[in-house]
């Protein structure tokens, strides 16, 4: 199992990049990863790097469908790449119905058929084909230039049984937050691998990003995870997927979903060895690779407290 790190928050300064980049490449770890930023801007801030001349291999977990078009998307996705000279992955999601309405006038009816328009004119344009979707979203009648670049591999954000089917139709990685082993092991991954097969394509690559804050003097796990986790704790779709994996939450008891995360360990804290176990658990369920993310360190006690525990972190992972 492959293990990354995560660009913890949303940058607002260039120079809180490059540390994490740098990491990447000190210890060996697999990929640097970020979320949607609206602040410093995920594609932008990656290119920054590059220009630094820290090329590392990056990925998006996940950029939202609603902020651009599949055409821009790949434009961004195969610019990265030859940028960095490493393959890419573009980690879609679909976002909150209240985003999408924002954004749109009205949210997607059906999140899933979003997803496929997206994935589906990507494809064809991330290989060089001429693309002739007409979608209930989006639409492509067209191709890009063409222009040699590393690799962009398709991710798709999944949390539900909806969304790992159409992941394992037509994307090359899933990407899960806040997932336990054992649902992913028992829902997501044969729905990943039953969709697949019918399409007659291999299964995706699994990602899972791991929120993780090593124990140390003084430091509060409830509270870190109630910081790193807030927003989450309070969307409903990550509150019915964790209920569905058996974790005791709900979107108006933040805080106590936080202590519910601990105590179930998809807040991983502990040791540096028992942080291992943890992450080896999620290995056995089939994950190929886990994004260690320190945003509950960083907001509670801020950067470099977050870059000592994804160091110490790094530093102790088998070979």
């Amino acid at each position: 199992m492959r293990v990354s790190l995560m660009v913890p928050v949303m940058p607002h300064e260039p120079e809180h990049l490059p540390a994490y980049a740098e990491l990447v490449g000190d210890s060996g770890a697999h990929r640097l990863w970020q979320g949607q930023s609206l602040a410093l801007e995920t594609f932008q801030g990656f290119a920054y790097l590059a220009g630094r001349g820290l090329r590392v291999p990056v990925g998006t977990s996940v950029t939202l469908t609603a902020l651009r078009h599949p055409y821009e998307a790949a434009l961004q996705a195969r610019s990265l790449a030859r940028l960095t000279g490493h393959d890419l992955v573009l980690g879609l999601g679909t976002g909150t119905p209240e985003l999408v309405a924002s954004l749109r006038g009205r949210p997607y009816r059906s999140p899933l058929t979003a997803a496929r328009d997206q994935l589906t004119i990507l494809r064809g344009l991330l290989d060089g084909e001429p693309v002739a979707h007409e979608g209930r979203y989006d639409t492509m009648l067209g191709a890009l230039p063409e222009f040699a670049h590393p690799a962009v591999s398709l991710g798709l954000g999944v949390l539900r049984p909806g969304m790992a089917r159409v992941a394992g139709e037509l994307a090359e990685v899933a990407i899960t937050w806040l997932t336990p082993p054992s649902y992913l092991r028992e829902v997501l991954l044969p729905e990943l691998r039953a969709a697949a097969g019918a399409a007659g394509r291999p299964a995706p690559r699994v990602v899972t990003v791991v929120q993780v804050a090593v124990a140390r003097p003084g430091r509060d796990p409830h509270l870190v995870a109630l910081n790193g986790s807030r927003e989450h704790l309070a969307a409903p779709h990550y509150t019915d997927m964790l209920r569905r994996a058996g974790v005791r939450v709900h979107p108006a008891q933040v805080a106590l979903s936080a202590r519910a995360l601990v105590r179930s360990g998809v807040f991983l804290t502990g040791t540096v060895a028992e942080i291992a176990e943890g992450l080896a658990e999620y290995r056995a369920a089939g994950v190929d690779e886990v994004v260690l993310n320190t945003a509950g360190v960083h907001l509670t006690e801020g950067r470099a407290a977050a870059l000592d525990d994804l160091g110490e972190l790094l530093a102790a992972r088998p070979g």
